[in-house]
């Protein structure tokens, strides 16, 4: 391997912030903010929005979360208006 051009991988504290889960484990990404785990340690902290904590595959519950309207923008978009056709 060559020294330089890997980048740094180490524990990290990923955070469900939808089900308020945390969980450890290793990463290479970067994050400004850290968390004092169980053990005492610090590690830097990774907010996700879905997780296998919260994801409805893994959890056998239908969620629904609507992020800034997104879906009445979507439903307004396309109903019924399909290839640029008015109603």
């Amino acid at each position: 391997m060559k020294d330089g051009i890997h980048p740094e991988y180490r524990p990290v504290v990923f955070r469900d912030v939808s089900s308020d889960v945390s969980f450890l484990t290793r990463s290479t990404v970067k994050s400004k903010e850290t968390v004092k785990w169980e053990d005492g340690k610090e590690y830097p902290l990774v907010k996700v929005d879905i997780s296998s904590a919260s994801h409805p595959f893994f959890t056998g519950k239908q969620k629904f979360v609507d992020a800034a309207g997104r879906v009445e923008k979507f439903q307004r978009k396309f109903s019924g208006n399909y290839f640029g056709k008015k109603k």
